[in-house]
């Protein structure tokens, strides 16, 4: 089945009878609910929105993605579940002593399969990608060579080409990029959501590493997705009049990230599914029991 993403952007209070999630809105006296079991992720948006701990405790027993926003309306936290999985201890223990030759093979695995989706959306979108199906298969355990950054540099010069001039890649450059972040961060929480369900630490990856990141394996797993958000970006940027600013439409556009179309293990599937086959494919790596991630394509 697949999770529904609910954004509360609007003030509002949030509480829980009979299984429901219950909304009440100051300017409505009628209540809105929804079954809990229906729900994947939550974006808690507003700064008047309160919501109550048993509520809070029924999501998280459901494996929801609890995202919190800032002033800017911008992801800024993410809560967890952290009894997920009925071997966590095994999965985490697993995890925690995989040596860095797997850890280098997970990464090449991982970085062959981005560039292999950055190449196939030039391609979509009619721009050259040899080179970069050409780097994708020289790629090395733990990327030596550091053919993701190569690839990166030829993408983002690509990738816009049509529609934005001198278009840089950053978090705190010019638009898209809002939309890309804010894409990016809803895809951050299915895949950690997913890392926790399969019983794995989201914070101890096997390629990212920085300290106070705690989401270091969220963050390795989620780079061959990130092509599918940049698909969703695209077609907005060609639709809409502005982009500017992150109007309440744009949002509710990219909400869509966690049931985008990709191909895992050679069938159509939805973005959050496919998430959990990658999360549960690499708990069966540390443990040894498959060699290979199984990681999406178009």
């Amino acid at each position: 089945m697949i999770k529904r993403t609910l954004l509360f952007g609007n003030p509002a209070h949030l509480s829980t009878r009979k299984e429901q999630l219950v909304v009440k809105y100051p300017d409505d006296d009628q209540k809105k609910t929804m079954p809990i079991e229906d729900i994947g992720v939550v974006l808690l948006e507003h700064p008047q929105i309160t919501i109550t701990h048993t509520l809070i405790s029924k999501l998280l027993g459901n494996q929801v993605a609890i995202i919190t926003c800032d002033a800017q309306h911008l992801p800024q936290g993410l809560m967890l579940n952290l009894n997920t999985h009925h071997k966590q201890v095994a999965q985490m223990r697993h995890q925690l002593s995989a040596t860095q030759v797997l850890k280098d093979r997970l990464w090449k695995q991982t970085i062959q399969a981005k560039i292999k989706n950055q190449a196939a959306l030039l391609k979509m979108n009619n721009i050259a990608a040899e080179n970069m199906e050409r780097w994708a298969s020289k790629v090395q355990n733990g990327d030596p060579e550091n053919f993701e950054g190569r690839a990166a540099a030829y993408y983002w010069k690509c990738l816009f080409t049509d529609l934005i001039q001198n278009f840089k890649r950053g978090r705190y450059e010019g638009e898209p990029n809002n939309l890309l972040n804010y894409g990016y961060a809803i895809l951050r929480g299915a895949i950690a959501r997913s890392l926790m369900i399969s019983g794995l630490l989201p914070t101890m990856g096997y390629h990212h590493s920085n300290q106070y990141n705690s989401y270091c394996l969220a963050d390795d797993l989620m780079e061959p997705y990130r092509p599918f958000v940049d698909q969703l970006v695209l077609e907005l940027i060609r639709t809409e009049d502005s982009y500017t600013e992150l109007t309440p439409s744009l949002k509710q556009d990219l909400l869509k990230v966690p049931v985008l179309d990709v191909i895992i293990n050679n069938q159509s599937s939805p973005l959050m599914l496919a998430a959990q086959q990658s999360a549960a494919s690499l708990a069966k790596c540390y443990s040894k029991e498959e060699k290979a991630l199984k990681l999406p394509s178009f």
